[in-house]
């Protein structure tokens, strides 16, 4: 490799290929590529070593767990009304919190009156009626889910909780809905459990990016007599081949809800795959869950009041905006220089039985 006429010789047969990366390695002597395989060997162990570093962070989430529970069963107290806050802790001052009060003030001034008529017509509500609900209808990644017949039920949900695995248990985490005694069901708890795989695939262990979810387990929902939101009832009409007469049959068929959250496709475990539509439910059936681990559950309250996906959408418009704004630069570059532009290319309540 030190000889001036070998390497005059590698980089004119570098020249006189394409310059993608692999037609680049094709190109490299035996000695080299011998040592990019043993580069290769030393990313393995590092994705080895991040997968031990996300299973302690795992660790670290069920230790911090437990530290938010408590505040967490305090919100439930607040939202269901067993509780009422003190006047400490339901003091909070918002940003605009001068304007707000000037504004309040001129406004007061006209409809107090009215107001206190009503407070004295209507009793106060109890916690925060629909509190749950509304993070449903506000976040389109659940109201997309949800139908007209869900939403009396949803009514009933108290609380949204999030339970990791135990140390030396397989990665995972379950979801726990907890709802009030309805006339839809009997199970006071309906439950979803994710399970996760943290370690290199050994088939392409270069892919590896975190855990994932790999599977998920749902749970039998008992429905009272004529509640099962998620079948219905169909007439269909036979006529016999060799008398002519014709009857009317019924039958049960699936049908939309979001509690068929709780009766998710399963991934395939016997090697072989699934089709596309499958694919895509089962991706969203884990986005979603994710979604109420990392967001929803921890920032219950934001999504109640929009904030966080006012942030959500702030954060989304940004990151299209810089986009646009640089396409525009580089627009903006190939005018001024086309030669330029071409080399930038390139209590345990009753829960539900596990499915």
């Amino acid at each position: 490799m030190q000889n001036p006429q070998v390497l005059a010789a590698l980089q004119e047969r570098l020249d006189s290929v394409s310059h993608t990366p692999s037609s680049y390695i094709e190109t490299l002597p035996k000695a080299v590529k011998r040592r990019i395989n043993a580069l290769k060997q030393l990313q393995v162990k590092c994705a080895h070593i991040e997968a031990k570093f996300y299973e302690e962070v795992h660790d670290l989430e069920r230790k911090y767990a437990a530290l938010y529970q408590p505040l967490f069963d305090k919100r439930r107290e607040f939202v269901t009304g067993d509780v009422e806050p003190t006047d400490a802790e339901s003091e909070w001052h918002s940003e605009n919190e001068e304007e707000d009060k000037l504004a309040g003030d001129m406004k007061s001034k006209v409809v107090i009156a009215e107001k206190e008529a009503e407070a004295a017509e209507e009793p106060a509500p109890r916690g925060i009626p629909e509190f749950w609900f509304t993070i449903f209808r506000n976040v389109d990644m659940l109201s997309e889910l949800v139908q007209e017949y869900d939403e009396p039920i949803l009514k009933h949900l108290q609380d949204i909780k999030v339970k990791f695995s135990d140390p030396g248990q397989p990665m995972s985490f379950v979801l726990e809905f907890h709802f009030e005694p309805n006339d839809y069901f009997t199970n006071s708890v309906l439950t979803k459990t994710y399970k996760m795989k943290s370690e290199p695939d050994k088939a392409d262990p270069f892919s590896f990016e975190g855990p994932e979810i790999v599977d998920c387990d749902g749970c039998t929902i008992d429905w009272k007599k004529g509640k099962n939101v998620t079948v219905k009832t169909i007439k269909k009409k036979q006529k016999h081949k060799g008398r002519g007469t014709v009857r009317t049959i019924t039958k049960q068929v699936p049908n939309d809800s979001f509690f068929n959250f709780f009766s998710p496709l399963k991934a395939s475990g016997d090697g072989e795959s699934l089709d596309e539509d499958s694919e895509f439910t089962l991706a969203s059936d884990f986005e979603i869950g994710h979604f109420f681990r990392e967001r929803i559950v921890p920032r219950a309250v934001l999504y109640f009041t929009g904030e966080a996906i006012e942030d959500d959408d702030n954060f989304e418009e940004g990151e299209e905006g810089e986009e646009e704004e640089l396409e525009g630069d580089e627009e903006g570059e190939e005018e001024d220089d086309a030669d330029a532009s071409l080399k930038k290319e390139p209590s345990q309540p009753s829960e539900c039985k596990q499915q």
